[in-house]
């Protein structure tokens, strides 16, 4: 009886881990196994809050990512980070990650800006800011859409 027990425990840990495995696995591929960002790929009218691929990244404490994403329009590369800049220019931004990766963002007029809960502008922001930046990334540029640094507490 002893060992019918331990197989039927090991047996529902298993089934376990493959179905946690699969719920993590089979939306990714779902309707494109390999899908890859579309070359005209520009930012919708969404923002980082209820339903958008960001939100997730928030609840995790994650540094940084990609997913790709479709859209009525194709696959877009969407991208975010989380950490503190480094520079800041007319045209863009380079922030560094806890984990030390420095990606340098553009802004075009688009670029929304958020600081301390207001609307903002490139300039209001300055180096060792902490911040969270989120866009689109083709080829090796990434163009911010939102730059948000939070409210001080």
């Amino acid at each position: 009886m002893r060992n019918n027990r331990k197989t039927i425990a090991a047996g529902a840990g298993a089934a376990g881990l493959l179905g946690l495995g699969l719920y993590f696995s089979v939306p990714a591929f779902a309707d494109d196994p390999a899908p890859s960002p579309s070359p005209t790929a520009h930012a919708g009218k969404g923002h980082p809050g209820k339903g958008h691929p960001f939100r997730r990244a928030r609840a995790l404490n994650g540094v940084h990512g990609e997913a790709t994403v479709k859209r009525k329009d194709g696959f877009h590369l969407a991208t975010w980070q989380r950490g503190k800049i480094t520079s800041v220019s007319a045209t863009g931004l380079t922030v560094r990650s806890e984990d030390g990766a420095s990606w340098t963002w553009t802004t075009d007029g688009k670029t929304r800006v958020r600081k301390d809960g207001d609307k903002a502008s490139l300039k209001n922001l300055a180096a060792g800011d902490q911040v969270l930046v989120a866009g689109e990334r083709s080829g090796a540029t990434r163009t911010a859409r939102l730059v948000r640094e939070p409210r001080k507490r």
